[in-house]
């Protein structure tokens, strides 16, 4: 059949590819799908791209999350209940001294302090580690006093995804969080949603969510 007698018997979708090649031509970020996602949308090319990247990273992450074992960290944790070891929980604002008694997928049950979300957390580790250690990390004042908030999806968060850290385990790394610490520590391992960092018997427990940037250490 020849073009224009396809034209003239499917006119809206002639319409619709005409339509799908001026967007090409206007705008040489998108290709055929993207355009087509544009026009069935009704985004504008730059809404449709950015919700397109936003539903990658989401994806990305979630199989992240899927590929990174969890065993040292969960042994780590375990081993803390198990020992009813006294901890220093660092939540935004401030530290708690306390036991852990249960952990779930999204919250921590502490014997004095009760269930405490995980995103509020920002790092624990054995109350004699903190003491000892603390003195030494850098503070950023204005974020000690304000920190900054954590956003509830994983793929909009400065740090999401465990499989960055797997190639430096072994590796000093130096971290800012959320609260306005800054420390620089050895990568012990990396589970999906946490890292384990310090020298044996003064490891450090973090929370990827914790952390506003990360970089290896000279």
């Amino acid at each position: 059949m020849k073009s224009r007698a396809w034209r003239k018997l499917h006119a809206e979708e002639a319409k619709r590819f005409d339509q799908v090649y001026e967007l090409m031509g206007k705008h040489r970020e998108l290709d055929f799908d993207d355009a087509f996602g544009v026009l069935q949308s009704g985004l504008s090319p730059q809404e449709f791209l950015e919700r397109k990247a936003h539903t990658q990273k989401k994806g990305q992450v979630r199989q992240a999350r899927v590929a990174v074992p969890g065993e040292a960290i969960d042994e780590y944790v375990q081993g803390l209940i198990q020992q009813q070891a006294e901890l220093s929980v660092v939540l935004g604002e401030r530290t708690l001294t306390d036991v852990l008694k249960s952990v779930e997928p999204v919250a921590f049950t502490f014997d004095r302090g009760g269930r405490i979300e995980k995103l509020q957390v920002v790092l624990i580790s054995k109350r004699q580690t903190w003491e000892k250690l603390s003195p030494s990390f850098e503070r950023d004042p204005k974020l000690s006093q304000n920190p900054l908030a954590v956003v509830r999806q994983p793929e909009s968060r400065p740090v999401s995804d465990p499989r960055l850290f797997l190639p430096h385990a072994g590796k000093m790394l130096k971290l800012a969080l959320r609260n306005g610490l800054a420390l620089t520590q050895r990568l012990r391992a990396a589970g999906p949603f946490d890292l384990l960092l310090g020298e044996d018997n003064q490891e450090l427990f973090l929370p990827l969510h914790a952390i506003v940037q990360w970089e290896l250490a000279a």
